[in-house]
């Protein structure tokens, strides 16, 4: 009995309305000191009020569930995107009822207003959504569903909770790996920014020969198989393909600052997925190597159907070392691992000039076996300063500093062209986009 009413005093709130009509009683109260003729007015009024008290009671608590509540999520979330969940909840009573419902959403987004109200009819059901946004990858632990409910009288509100606790991983972008599948397959690429590259000069692999039709290039008409036919015969060529694309990722310090709320590391690890599965739908191999002060994963470029699910896997556990990046144990590495010339997309990022004389040499070399490519990242917030007006002396500073830096991180790309190393500066939002631009244009003009 004890605990019954434990439990029911935990579950009940009073409401907004129930406080109105309390201060209204005693003002009456205090009136009727002054005002004799109001009588029995006050009394008859707190005990009409205590006999709503009693009747709103009694129809919240006469039914044990009244209402059922379930929330519907996915089996993981994508990081750096807007995922969405849902809440199914519905009313048993036979009277109409004001919902507010409190989800406990994983600590790691800090907030602390989620909060929905609705109405739902006898024996009506709703469906909720929102969406979250995670910027970290890892395991995110969802709490109970609270539901606070009132009758038409608003007097009380009961609570109700759903133990809905459980725990949803968070992948590396697996949605905007998704959207850019669709795109690939259609051959939509360029609506999201993937630009069209002019093919220069025609591949050598051989696909069929087929019969002759208006526009066909002559030159590559197949006179004995034309005159078997007798008709004219063309030879098709395709693009060259099982060529290896390898991501590495460099997962020290550098990476580790973030820019709005998601570090440079997992907008690293985006971009691979998705220019991994771009790879893999133009039937090249894909492969993944992460290093920081040593290798820490190596994937063999391959283009298998589990290739890329084994590629999330080692994404989703990476994290950010505070070392800096072993540039001698990567290159011994890259010459290991890569038996024949492969695009080699390095993900990293490069502060000052002095930064990128460190790793120079050992990028050099890597370059003479393979075809290398460099994404590193422009710091927005920076280049933002350079831009805004100065108001004072120490905005003038301020300025000159970050246009220095801005100035810096173009030089380095100077630099590196200066030694026959393709490399790609972009903010951290579109380093998917001009990565898999850079890979469409290097297929296009056979650079592999």
């Amino acid at each position: 009995m004890k605990a019954l009413l434990t439990k029911f005093y935990r579950n009940l709130f009073l409401g907004d309305r129930l406080f109105i009509c309390l201060g209204i009683a005693c003002v009456l109260f205090v009136l009727s000191f002054f005002f004799p003729w109001l009588g029995a007015i006050p009394e008859l009024f707190f005990w009409s009020l205590m006999a709503l008290l009693a009747i709103d009671l009694l129809l919240l608590y006469r039914l044990t569930n009244g209402i059922f509540a379930r929330r519907n999520s996915p089996e993981r979330l994508s990081n750096s995107d807007e995922n969405p969940l849902s809440i199914y909840i519905e009313n048993f009573y036979a009277f109409p009822v004001s919902v507010g419902i409190i989800d406990e959403i994983p600590f790691q987004f800090q907030k602390r207003d989620l909060w929905f109200t609705t109405d739902l009819k006898s024996r009506q059901h709703k469906m909720i959504t929102y969406q979250l946004r995670p910027t970290k990858r890892g395991e995110y632990d969802f709490g109970q569903i609270r539901v606070y409910v009132q009758s038409p009288l608003k007097l009380v509100s009961r609570r109700y909770n759903f133990n809905e606790k459980e725990t949803l991983p968070v992948y590396p972008s697996f949605l905007s790996m998704r959207k850019y599948e669709l795109m690939a397959i259609s051959n939509r690429l360029n609506e999201y920014g993937i630009k069209r590259i002019r093919r220069l000069g025609n591949s050598m692999e051989f696909e069929q020969i087929k019969s002759y039709v208006a526009g066909d290039d002559y030159r590559t008409v197949n006179w004995k198989a034309s005159a078997r036919k007798s008709e004219l015969m063309v030879n098709s060529f395709t693009d060259e393909k099982s060529q290896h694309v390898y991501c590495i990722i460099d997962k020290s310090r550098a990476m580790k600052m973030p820019f709005d709320g998601v570090s440079l590391l997992d907008y690293a690890i985006n971009a691979s997925l998705v220019l991994s599965n771009v790879a893999l739908l133009k039937e090249d191999k894909a492969g993944l190597i992460t290093a920081s002060e040593k290798i820490s994963s190596v994937i063999p470029a391959d283009r298998k159907g589990t290739q890329l699910n084994k590629i999330l896997q080692v994404l989703y556990k990476e994290k950010t070392r505070y070392l800096e990046i072993n540039m001698e144990a990567l290159y011994t590495c890259v010459r290991s691992t890569l038996k024949q010339r492969s695009l080699v997309v390095f993900f990293t990022n490069f502060e000052s000039m002095s930064a990128l004389q460190r790793q120079l040499p050992f990028l050099q070399r890597i370059n003479k076996f393979h075809l290398l490519l460099i994404v590193f990242f422009e710091n927005i917030e920076l280049a933002s300063l350079s831009k805004a007006p100065a108001k004072d002396v120490e905005g003038i500073y301020v300025k000159a500093i970050a246009e220095k830096f801005a100035y810096e991180k173009k030089l380095i790309v100077k630099e590196l062209a200066k030694h026959g190393i393709q490399s790609i500066l972009t903010a951290p939002q579109n380093v998917t986009v001009n990565t898999i631009n850079r890979y469409l244009e290097i297929k296009a003009k056979q650079g592999i």
